[in-house]
């Protein structure tokens, strides 16, 4: 096993939309999430985890404790059943609740690198032995995730589009005509997201430098490689990875100092590709030069087709391509 995170690092990551919804509301007929104040797009960090996860589980081999199992009578398990197919030393079965329940924290950390990376709040439902009786005890295990990710917010007004069709399928029984189909989507959106690596969380969930070498490639290739209809049209951009020295410190908002030049002269609801537009880092840029001291290295994975100007970066700050294997 690599070892574990020392130092508190930050993410910026960047990717694209085109013609699809990048994260439907459904609260609202499964619309694209908008702020009605500034135009923004919104895309929750729990849709960024579950492309993560999917990737992490699909792609890689990696045992996940977040996902959906089915029982033998088609029922889908729950929390408490999933945390109990971890509790493997059947010599503790049905003994003290505590051991049972060490055992299993224990149990997932060990093999869940989704838990080691986001954390969990997971419930407990454990049978103990109490003379000739067997009684179940609730409880439950709680660990703060040292990643953590912020609502990802586009870098622009965008703008909704409401389109209709028709479906492949008859309406019902002898009907000739086919079915409607209505959607809402988003010609284009260029969406960010800031997340944080904490190595005090870290140590309680050993998480380690591997770990994070997985979550990077997840984070750019688990988005790539999204291929249901909402998605497919998704393409990471940048993902940036700023390294600190010091313990308990960062910069903060990073993802701020990222901002859209335009260079082509329209209306920012009006982009619809990449293309259209040039990225300004001068304020990242300034700011992590003027805190280089602090800083032990930044990662870097941009998409060839990004317009983006990194000049005046001091020397000093050592620059790692992000590649994956």
């Amino acid at each position: 096993m690599s070892e574990l995170i020392k130092n508190r690092s930050e993410i910026v990551f960047l990717y694209d939309i085109k013609d699809a919804n990048p994260n439907g509301d459904p609260l609202d007929e499964n619309k694209p999430r908008i702020d009605e104040e500034t135009g923004i797009n919104i895309v929750t960090d729990v849709r960024l985890k579950r492309t993560i996860r999917d990737y992490l589980m699909n792609f890689k081999g990696e045992e996940i404790f977040v996902k959906e199992i089915t029982n033998e009578d088609g029922s889908i398990q729950d929390a408490k059943a999933r945390a109990n197919n971890f509790l493997e030393k059947t010599d503790i079965k049905d003994k003290d609740f505590n051991k049972q329940k060490d055992e299993i924290k224990k149990a997932i950390l060990e093999k869940c690198i989704d838990v080691r990376l986001f954390g969990a709040t997971i419930p407990l439902d454990i049978s103990v032995k109490k003379g000739n009786k067997t009684e179940n005890i609730t409880g439950s295990i709680t660990l703060t995730g040292p990643v953590q990710f912020r609502m990802g917010r586009s870098l622009h007004k965008v703008e909704l589009k409401h389109i209709k069709g028709t479906g492949a399928f008859a309406a019902g029984k002898d009907k000739r005509q086919k079915t409607f189909r209505e959607e809402d989507i988003l010609p284009y959106s260029l969406i960010s997201f800031y997340g944080i690596i904490n190595e005090n969380a870290a140590k309680h969930s050993q998480l380690s430098e591997s770990d994070i070498s997985l979550l990077l490639e997840a984070i750019w290739n688990g988005t790539k490689n999204l291929i249901s209809r909402s998605k497919v049209g998704q393409m990471p951009r940048l993902l940036l990875k700023v390294n600190y020295k010091e313990e308990n410190y960062h910069l903060g908002d990073l993802d701020k100092l990222i901002k859209i030049k335009d260079i082509k002269n329209i209306a920012e609801e009006k982009i619809r590709d990449i293309g259209d537009i040039e990225l300004d880092t001068s304020e990242l840029v300034e700011i992590l030069n003027s805190n280089k001291e602090k800083i032990d290295s930044v990662d870097l994975k941009i998409d060839e087709r990004v317009r983006i100007n990194l000049e005046g970066l001091d020397e000093s700050i050592k620059i790692n391509s992000i590649f994956f294997k």
